[in-house]
């Protein structure tokens, strides 16, 4: 699977560009929604076939970490329960309730400060969708623009899997004490060859393919000892496996960096838009998207990572991971509510 690229813009389609926006039906310049404190607002209803190709979106609010109160989500094809059920702001791929400058292939943040989101994961459907956006917090969101882009087909195309997004955070992950232990031991040193006590990525069953997550860490650990949050490997496991058939060798390697790196960096499928400040202390983002490489599954995948070497790190760890599958998918655990997903300052 590939996202749409030049090499694909003079072939010639059968499709009809259609758009929902927030554009004034007056024909004035009130071209946004309110979104009142306790409620639900939808985006976009489509009727048949089709597929969403883009969602722009900026907000105007006073209430402090709206990125984590107001939650987006996303129904195929008459489901009942959302494919997508993720805080705004992670959706978008920053998390810790900020903004934030940054570029990737299927999400950005652009100016001004981050605060214009866009999305070009194409999400198809075969008889309907429906995107809401439900405010959780205690004020009234006052304006609210978006757009979303998507194709009218003909008929439904039978290769499509359905866009799944999953926001998950542990806080703080469950490590161990550095008490008594030389910080190297305590940094390199421990066998966890089962994967047990990892970070939970994502988990789906069905046939589909994953194809990527951003997380976010803050790092807890208060010391001036080298202190590199992101030693532990991801493990991924396909079909019911119990060891892992795909285990990585730490996290920056994941994330296709190197040397504990702490240098902002952006390309199409993975990056380091938040890199920590001085010996990688305070708040870090991360993302690795397999566009080119997603990972297939024909039962079920686990997707996890380490929170340090043998999962000896206690940090804020949060995430949206996201992926292609067949329906029925499994339904999600019920989203923390506002006081779980507040962020630390």
């Amino acid at each position: 699977m590939v996202l749409d690229g030049l090499s694909g813009v003079a072939k010639l389609r059968d499709h009809k560009r259609k758009r929902f926006s927030s554009y004034d039906r007056t024909g004035g310049n009130r071209d946004f929604l309110e979104v009142p404190a306790g409620e639900i607002r939808s985006l976009a209803e489509m009727d048949g076939a089709g597929c969403v190709k883009h969602i722009w979106v900026t907000i105007r609010t006073d209430e402090e970490w709206y990125l984590r109160k107001l939650v987006l989500r996303m129904y195929w094809d008459g489901e009942e329960n959302p494919s997508v059920e993720v805080p705004i702001g992670d959706f978008f791929g920053i998390g810790h309730g900020i903004t934030h400058n940054y570029v990737s292939a299927p999400l950005q943040m652009s100016p001004e400060d981050g605060k214009a989101f866009n999305c070009w994961w194409p999400m198809p459907y075969s008889k309907g969708a429906r995107i809401t956006i439900e405010n959780q917090g205690e004020k009234t969101v006052t304006a609210f623009y978006y757009y979303v882009d998507y194709e009218e087909w003909a008929k439904p195309k039978d290769d499509q899997g359905r866009f799944h997004a999953f926001w998950n955070r542990q806080n703080p992950t469950d490590g161990i004490t550095d008490k008594g232990m030389k910080n190297f031991d305590w940094m390199f040193v421990g066998p966890n060859p089962m994967g047990e006590g990892n970070y939970l990525l994502m988990e789906a069953e069905g046939k589909g393919h994953y194809v990527g997550c951003n997380v976010n860490v803050v790092n807890l650990r208060m010391t001036d000892k080298f202190n590199w949050y992101g030693e532990g490997d991801d493990m991924i496991y396909i079909d019911g496996e119990e060891i892992p058939s795909l285990i990585g060798t730490g996290s920056e390697d994941y994330y296709n960096m190197s040397w504990c790196p702490t240098q902002e960096y952006c390309a199409p499928y993975h990056g380091l838009p938040i890199p920590g400040g001085k010996n990688w202390s305070g708040k870090i983002t991360w993302y690795r998207y397999h566009i080119p490489d997603p990972i297939f599954f024909e039962e079920s995948i686990k997707v996890t990572i380490e929170h340090g070497h043998a999962n000896h790190r206690s940090d804020d760890y949060s995430s949206t991971a996201y992926w292609y599958q067949t329906e029925p998918h499994r339904r999600f655990r019920k989203l923390p509510g506002v006081p779980e997903r507040i962020p630390r300052k």
